[in-house]
């Protein structure tokens, strides 16, 4: 899922101390991830953090982000973790998480282009409301009928890690295989060993 040109996954930290890989499938869920959904972890203290997570999903974004942008970021992060929990729940979202996405889905968000043109059209960078836009556009296309059943979380039991299974099989069923994957394994082989 993603928009054309961004990229998916995301270091989070574990139980442990320790980081590991752990892609959603979806820009708008490794979002949510950045400190609304998880252990309690938070990427984004300040501006500049926030400005640094879209500039390795939107390089085109100008780098520019407020105390105010900041703010708006975390209020779209808030509820897209909430709508990715009731999905993967199969419960009904609720009506003031979807009205946060809608109304920033409404905005402008960052227009295509191909490269190797010599003209500009419009701005050269793209601002931060774009960039807010361009994952809830993504978010309201996650969430909506034909996805939602993609909306999947992690089958491991000691793990609450919610994803968008983009597998062309459909049959994802770990947040990571070299996480809980790998431990549902070795516990089956374990289980299988006398």
């Amino acid at each position: 899922m993603g928009q054309a040109g961004t990229t998916t996954g995301q270091w989070v930290p574990s139980d442990d101390g320790h980081r590991w890989w752990f892609d959603s499938g979806s820009v708008a869920l490794d979002f949510a991830y950045s400190g609304a959904l998880g252990d309690g972890w938070e990427m984004l203290h300040e501006p500049s953090d926030l400005a640094h997570w879209l500039n390795g999903r939107f390089p085109g974004v100008d780098g520019t982000v407020t105390d105010r942008d900041l703010i708006d970021a975390k209020a779209l992060r808030a509820a897209i973790a909430r709508l990715a929990i009731a999905a993967s729940s199969n419960e009904r979202a609720a009506t003031d998480d979807v009205d946060v996405v809608n109304l920033f889905a409404a905005t402008p968000d960052i227009p295509p282009s191909l490269p190797g043109g010599g003209r500009q059209a419009g701005r050269a960078r793209a601002h931060t409301g774009q960039a807010l836009s361009a994952m809830a556009r993504e978010a309201v296309e996650l969430f909506g009928s034909e996805s939602l059943p993609r909306i999947r979380e992690c089958a491991a039991d000691d793990c609450a890690m919610v994803f968008y299974d983009d597998s062309r099989s459909n049959n994802r069923r770990w947040c990571s295989m070299q996480r809980c994957g790998n431990r549902a394994k070795v516990r089956a082989h374990r289980a299988r060993t006398p």
